[in-house]
């Protein structure tokens, strides 16, 4: 993209094209939250405000981006019968996200622990809970639900098996199938070999290369992903924006500038815009036109899914960016 215009013009049209059908497996968690003036040091204690209920998980945020950006979303995950299990569903629900493929169980509805500074920025502990019991069994009987769709979002807060169980039922059917390769663990080649579409950020790009990577050295960043073997890599740079690989072209995409509250559920923000976009027809340079706007949007409310925007604020904001 030549300028912030081009990438406001892209984004617009993306939006206007969404529609799709989405299928998202994984994780829903309640996100409990406290706010401080900074992030504490190992084995210190700071003083916090008040602790703060939110909805949240990786693969539920991404699913309720989608919705609230006009896609058919389907999500595919488990909670617990408890009050956490009930406000995770009602925000799902709020979103018009499907829930069908939802199930509740006696485990305890999956959490995090999140701390918030002054910045925005924020550190995260992830208690699986019921997203635990998301098994191979689990993703087989809810195949139609991914067979159904026009691209499958994944994430790594769902046991493996089922990860790659839902990546194999995708690819037979000739469903497009986004890994984002978060939170950090050790994955078999036999589940990177089904993914179409990588979103890495720097770190996890490290640590999946087994070396760090100057990204600013674009041959460097092409040799990484063509070793991993991948043809299509996002990678996501923070407040420096993305990078988009597809087949050796290298894309730059710059965030949006906005007044930053809380980073919380960004990242996620930006992978269900590209679902979105993706399941659309849009290339994946396109997509990341409007998950840059999504994601930067998301950082000026409190929370994760509490912080995302609808499809008619993105399109009313990006229409200001233009005059």
């Amino acid at each position: 993209m030549k300028n912030s215009k081009d990438i406001v013009a892209t984004a617009q049209k993306v939006l206007s094209s969404i529609g799709a059908p989405v299928t998202v497996m994984g994780s829903i968690n309640a996100d409990l939250t406290v706010e401080t003036e900074r992030l504490p040091r190992p084995g210190e204690t700071v003083i916090g405000g008040p602790v703060v209920t939110l909805p949240g998980g990786k693969s539920a945020n991404q699913a309720v981006t989608c919705s609230l950006l006009g896609a058919k979303t389907k999500l595919i995950g488990a909670l617990g019968n408890d009050s956490h299990g009930d406000l995770l569903l009602d925000s799902l629900n709020k979103a018009g996200v499907d829930t069908a493929g939802i199930r509740r169980c006696e485990e305890p509805s999956g959490s995090t622990m999140i701390t918030v500074d002054a910045a925005g920025e924020n550190t995260i502990v992830y208690s699986a809970g019921a997203n635990a019991l998301v098994n191979a069994d689990f993703v087989r009987e809810e195949s139609q639900i991914i067979t159904s769709a026009k691209i499958l979002g994944l994430c790594l807060e769902a046991p493996l098996d089922a990860v790659e169980e839902a990546a194999r039922i995708a690819r037979d059917a000739g469903v497009q199938v986004v890994l984002n390769f978060s939170p950090i663990t050790q994955v078999p080649e036999s589940l990177l070999k089904l993914v179409d579409v990588l979103i890495v950020n720097q770190h996890e790009l490290a640590v999946l290369g087994g070396r760090e990577i100057d990204v600013t050295n674009l041959d460097e960043l092409r040799k990484a992903v063509a070793d991993l073997g991948f043809e299509q890599v996002v990678l996501t740079l923070g407040g420096s924006g993305s990078l988009v690989l597809d087949s050796g072209e290298v894309t730059r995409i710059p965030i949006f500038e906005v007044d930053t509250v809380d980073t919380t559920g960004a990242g996620d923000s930006f992978m269900g815009s590209l679902l979105s976009a993706l399941a659309a027809g849009c290339s994946l340079s396109e997509g990341a036109c409007l998950a840059a706007a999504v994601s930067s949007l998301a950082t000026v409310r409190m929370g994760a899914q509490s912080s995302y925007w609808s499809a008619r604020e993105v399109r009313d904001f990006l229409s200001q960016q233009t005059r």
